[in-house]
């Protein structure tokens, strides 16, 4: 992958060194230049109070989302009104990117760019929050504002609508889902989560929906927000919703049950699946709509993602509620998938540089492990199942810029990625032996985290 590294002299100084600037005080420059907001968005983190907050808080002084089994109500707990505005006609689009007429899969510069902000990012504040994360099955607050500040949820966003895309973000959409990841999935999908929603609606929204909603996603107190796409049904399908929509008295009534909803409890908005007059269709929800009731959803991994189910019991909403058309609901189904193969990638990529240095100074015998045949051939396997995931996924991701059609690519990413994903967790804990299997390594966690691909459905979306 080309580096641009020798371009980027200042976007990566160490953080006490970056001073002033931010998203709210920026040049008209610096809003059209990717480049210029992710330096700026550095420069306001690192001037802000954030990052000595993070990791400095005690455990008894976190809001713990406590994992049980019991239910509670929403609806009217979450007092943010979403002012209605604009006209129900179809909504701004960033137009797809250029195509060269080459195979080249070679990030740009400014995707180059904004991926190394997020990678530091990523190593610096996200890795060490991490395990604490995991425990309490939440993600700290500090680091979900400090998110806000390298402009996560506004990736997919319009620049006329108040965010920085100026063409169809997948490629850099994978490349962050990346980066993310390789600090931690969990944080990552629980950061990612109020973006998803955004993009959603810049993809398929009207002019009203995007005039009501995008606002508060593109302000300073960005609400927290779900893509509710699977269902906890035997042979889901989530190009077949369970979940149903019908017109009655003037409204639209929602029944049925959405799983794996990220910070569920903290959601105030919904993008959520269910099937309407014979179609699946796409339905913005509030969390304040009565009906809606919210219960934990305890998981093997993802755990500081804060899952939950959302039970939809007669829920009625009005028209405005209706995103998209059918054909839109299959593209955000592939896309999300296309966003998890970005974070199995991103993971991968952290077992393989953890197993990889410890596989060489381990001793057994009087030497190092990685002197075994055995265990340099499996590191090495890992290694090439990675750039295999890493090819297809890109692929897809610039299919899906361009605006073709990339269904089949898609695909074959998610096949692989959850195939060999799943794999590399595996491969990891084994190569540890039994330091595998104990929490004082990272790496049981990413096993847990990768098993999450291929089964969990929306959530993130590129």
């Amino acid at each position: 992958m080309a580096s641009s590294k020798d371009k980027r002299p200042t976007a990566l100084l160490p953080w006490t060194l970056l001073r002033a600037g931010g998203r709210n005080g920026l040049a008209e420059s610096e809003t059209r230049d990717p480049i210029g907001l992710a330096v700026a968005a550095l420069n306001r983190l690192a001037s802000s109070e954030i990052l000595d907050q993070l990791g400095l808080r005690k455990a008894s002084e976190r809001s713990v989302y406590r994992v049980t089994s019991a239910g509670f109500r929403t609806a009217g707990t979450v007092g943010r009104q979403f002012a209605r505005a604009g006209k129900a006609t179809r909504g701004q689009r960033v137009p797809a990117a250029a195509s060269t007429g080459q195979f080249d899969l070679t990030p740009g510069e400014d995707e180059q760019m904004i991926a190394d902000v997020v990678a530091e990012f990523a190593a610096e504040v996200v890795r060490p929050a991490a395990s604490a994360a995991n425990e309490e099955c939440t993600a700290p607050e500090d680091l979900l504002k400090a998110t806000l500040e390298i402009g996560l949820p506004i990736l997919g966003v319009p620049e006329e609508l108040g965010g920085i895309a100026t063409e169809r973000s997948a490629v850099t959409g994978v490349l962050v889902h990346e980066a993310l990841a390789k600090g931690d999935m969990g944080l990552a999908v629980a950061a990612l989560a109020p973006g998803a929603v955004a993009t959603a609606i810049s993809l398929y929204g009207t002019e009203e929906q995007q005039a009501t909603y995008l606002p508060a996603f593109t302000g300073d107190e960005v609400p927290a927000a779900a893509l509710a796409l699977a269902e906890p049904t035997a042979l889901y399908d989530a190009l077949a919703p369970a979940a149903t929509a019908e017109r009655r008295d003037g409204r639209i009534v929602l029944n049925g049950v959405k799983s794996g909803v990220v910070r569920g409890a903290d959601a105030e908005l919904f993008v959520l699946s269910a099937t309407f007059e014979g179609e699946a269709r796409l339905f913005l929800v509030e969390s304040r709509a009565e009906g809606i009731t919210i219960e934990s959803d305890p998981s093997m991994g993802l755990r500081a993602a804060s899952l939950s189910r959302l039970l939809l019991d007669d829920v009625a909403v009005e028209e405005i509620a209706l995103l998209g058309d059918a054909a839109d609901h299959t593209a955000c189904v592939r896309s999300s998938r296309l966003a998890w193969c970005a974070l199995a990638v991103g993971t991968g990529q952290a077992v393989l540089d953890y197993v990889t240095p410890y596989v060489k100074e381990r001793q057994a015998f009087g030497e190092p492990i990685a002197h075994r045949q055995s265990v340099a051939f499996m590191v090495a396997n890992i290694a090439i199942e990675l750039q295999g995931m890493r090819l297809v996924t890109w692929r897809a991701a610039s299919r899906v810029a361009q605006g073709q059609d990339a269904a089949r690519e898609i695909a074959l990413a998610r096949r692989l990625c959850s195939e060999h994903g799943m794999r590399i967790g595996l491969d990891g804990v084994q190569l540890l032996g039994g330091h595998g299997f104990v929490k004082e390594h990272p790496v049981e966690r990413w096993y847990r985290d990768l098993r999450a691909i291929g089964v969990m459905e929306g959530a993130v979306l590129v």
